[in-house]
């Protein structure tokens, strides 16, 4: 009997040790749990949608820019900043930088001298 018992606590024991790995050898192999993942995506897109109304940008744009996003969370957080906006009377801010083109499309490599001032010399 005490044999018995001793063995499925040792058995209980190393599954125990075993199954409590399952996150670290996840996280080695680059798997992601889908509910962080979500609740990462969500995040980012109400960070997206807020930020898209502050700067003036439509919502559409911010659809197409941000494709990658959930609409819900873009729109929940640009709706929230309009909110916001509205009852503290700020004013958009105008972007600094040009706008970020989508993931996957080819950046266009502009001219050393400016390409003003190569049609200005043919001319």
């Amino acid at each position: 009997m005490p044999w018995t018992s001793l063995r499925a606590f040792l058995i209980a024991a190393v599954l125990a040790v075993l199954l409590s790995g399952c996150d670290i050898v996840q996280q080695q192999m680059g798997i992601e749990n889908p509910a962080a993942k979500a609740a990462r995506d969500d995040a980012e897109g109400r960070a997206v949608g807020g930020a898209c109304r502050q700067s003036g940008r439509a919502i559409e744009d911010c659809y197409a820019i941000y494709a990658w996003l959930p609409k819900a969370s873009i729109y929940e957080g640009w709706r929230d900043m309009d909110a916001y906006m509205r009852e503290n009377k700020l004013e958009t801010v105008e972007p600094q930088l040009p706008p970020v083109s989508p993931p996957g499309a080819r950046k266009r490599a502009q001219p050393a001298d400016g390409g003003e001032k190569a049609a200005k010399k043919s001319s």
